[in-house]
């Protein structure tokens, strides 16, 4: 009788046997440990759904704010294009995370199409003690996270390092994500970069009261003129 084939089963029975018993001993060592998520996503992430509340709107605003000023609502995460006669374009953003939240009365002092990113180094260290390594310099296009265009804030002739800028997370936006940047879609990005030229006043409302006494009420969709179009 040929034992053969019964060794080799056997053999072949402890083999599967071992193989199992080192897998199971070694799969919590095998597996990564968790890292805090990072804020900054350099390839561009597939669209999602951006919830009805913070698409572009025309609405009915009234402040004492002149045309052209841009007021940007960070607890409730809209900017507004002020456009004087108690109307406004409204666009929804996304605003810093909780630490990175800021206000102030600032300047767009350089504008830019599809712009490079350069982050500071403060962010590099910070994503760096997370286990995250972003570059010093990024080109310009789809992947970058400053998206399709950025406005540089400017106080004092001295940029804040803060921007109005796009992104390649649209899922971000309603969301306090950022290290402090003003995100948009870029589609309203493009939309808003059009409409305000360099000098434009900039009023962000948020933690500490910096941007001082502003008054402005959102009124609520201008149906007529989002039906309609029309100034």
């Amino acid at each position: 009788m040929n034992k053969t084939p019964t060794r080799l089963a056997m053999a072949l029975a402890v083999s599967l046997t071992l193989a199992a018993s080192v897998a199971h001993a070694a799969g919590p060592m095998a597996q990564a440990p968790a890292r805090p998520a990072s804020d900054v996503t350099r390839i561009a992430m597939p669209s999602k759904q951006v919830a009805p509340a913070f698409k572009r709107k025309k609405v009915r605003l009234v402040t004492d704010e002149t045309a052209g000023t841009i007021i940007i609502d960070t607890n409730n995460k809209y900017l507004y294009y002020v456009e004087g006669n108690n109307r406004a374009t409204r666009y929804g953003v996304g605003v810093g995370r909780d630490g990175f939240g800021w206000s102030g009365v600032v300047k767009i002092g350089r504008k830019s199409e599809w712009p490079d990113w350069r982050p500071p180094k403060e962010m590099i260290a910070r994503e760096a003690r997370k286990g995250h390594k972003i570059p010093a310099f990024q080109e310009g296009g789809i992947d970058n996270p400053l998206g399709a265009r950025a406005m540089y804030l400017y106080k004092g002739g001295q940029d804040t390092i803060f921007r109005i800028h796009g992104t390649n997370q649209p899922w971000t936006i309603g969301l306090n994500m950022s290290s402090g940047c003003i995100r948009m879609m870029n589609a309203d990005v493009e939309h808003l970069y059009a409409r305000a030229p360099i000098g434009t006043k900039v009023i962000v409302v948020g933690p500490g009261n910096r941007q001082g006494k502003v008054a402005f009420e959102d009124r609520g969709v201008d149906i007529l003129r989002n039906l309609f179009g029309g100034g």
